[in-house]
């Protein structure tokens, strides 16, 4: 393979990613599939307090999604502005869950950048798999689909769309902070009345745990959230890989790769602060984002949006009820348009869809869950090449 230049950017324990690529791409674990297997070249861009960035002083904790993207368009200016080999290929934007906010809101300031020759790059679009860009959206989702679905009764129902309700009414007045813990609460009320579904496959439980039921009495609901998410992000990881092991992930950044960078401090660790990051963003977490992808649209960027089929949190029904609130001039006709069906390679079987009209492209993954490339690698691979019209292989 090629050497490729990537820049990968991490928010909380949710994962944004900014790919810029060459001629192709990789992903960042390691996948079963021989072909998959690819070796890349990696810059690293992370919001402070994720990964191994971190700070010493707690207030300078980012608080808003726009003071990350400030924060990350001042990286990009040092990366790329001193870099011609950079410059020379366009950024792609590719972020998953609430990374999607980050994306959007970092496009906008990217653009400002470049508009004012301040940064040096050609942004060459923006991708959203799976994104937090309309919490109001994902959480009047929940309810209906999971009563569909068979995992919620009429009166989980009924309880869920009320909590919906509370929390469209404190985003209404402002209340964002409100918002965000009656999101916990209905997560929480969600697991109890579905037998703990999978936040990230609905097909599937999430197990139990003894001591986030204990938490729970105590109130300590939003720990409880991001404890779920974590648990999630970790099985995932532990999929190819040994817990403790030499190729799990948290063992090989806080070990020998630490060593091999020599200018971790000793006291720091690889995502340690990780918790204090979502405590500082709570305000702005349940903040839609919809109007910055409409402002994206306008000024001509190439917006992919995908989703997994089988992914809760960020349910398609959500992310297609917000795609229908944009303003953009094409909307209409983008949902007019058929869909394409896709496939992977000899593979006849149905892998998803696709709709595409003018900037806007959308693809539903069969089979997925809230994470894509680990549940559908191969159309995941085929959708960035497209995105980036650049070969898969």
């Amino acid at each position: 393979m090629a050497n490729n230049s990537l820049v990968a950017g991490w928010s909380w324990c949710f994962r944004c990613w900014i790919w810029k690529f060459c001629r192709s791409w990789t992903f960042g674990y390691k996948l079963k599939a021989k072909e998959f297997n690819m070796v890349v070249k990696s810059r690293s861009i992370v919001c402070v307090g994720t990964g191994y960035s971190f700070v010493e002083d707690r207030k300078l904790f980012v608080k808003t999604d726009d003071e990350a993207a400030t924060d990350l368009t001042t990286l990009l200016i040092k990366l790329f502005n001193n870099d011609e080999k950079l410059q020379k290929s366009p950024l792609y934007i590719v972020a998953e869950s609430y990374g999607g906010k980050f994306a959007v809101t970092l496009g906008l300031s990217a653009l400002k950048a470049i508009e004012d020759k301040k940064l040096k790059l050609t942004l060459g679009g923006v991708a959203l798999g799976d994104s937090w860009i309309s919490p109001e959206d994902f959480v009047f989702s929940w309810g209906p689909l999971l009563k569909d679905v068979s995992r919620l009764d009429d009166n989980g129902l009924e309880k869920s769309n009320s909590i919906a309700e509370r929390i469209k009414k404190q985003l209404e007045d402002g209340k964002f902070v409100d918002a965000t813990n009656s999101w916990s609460e209905l997560e929480n009320v969600i697991s109890a009345r579905s037998n703990n579904v999978d936040f990230y496959n609905f097909l599937v439980d999430a197990g139990s745990d003894s001591a986030t039921i204990a938490a729970s009495e105590l109130g300590l609901l939003k720990e409880i959230s991001m404890k779920r998410y974590s648990k999630y992000l970790t099985s995932i990881r532990t999929r190819s890989s040994t817990p403790g092991g030499e190729d799990d992930i948290d063992t090989l950044l806080n070990g020998v790769i630490k060593k091999k960078l020599k200018i971790i401090p000793e006291n720091v660790t690889w995502g340690g602060q990780s918790n204090d990051v979502f405590n500082y963003l709570e305000g702005d977490f349940m903040k839609p984002r919809i109007d910055e992808v409409d402002q994206l649209l306008a000024k001509g960027v190439n917006v992919t949006v995908y989703n997994g089929q089988i992914d809760l949190i960020c349910a398609t029904k959500g992310t297609e009820a917000w795609l229908r609130k944009l303003k953009w001039e094409g909307l209409r006709s983008f949902l007019g348009k058929d869909r394409t069906a896709l496939y992977c390679g000899s593979d006849k079987t149905t892998k998803g869809f696709y709709r595409s009209y003018k900037n806007l492209q959308f693809y539903w993954i069969l089979g997925a869950g809230h994470f894509v490339p680990t549940d559908q690698p191969c159309v995941a691979l085929d959708m960035i090449a497209s995105i980036t019209q650049s070969p898969a292989t």
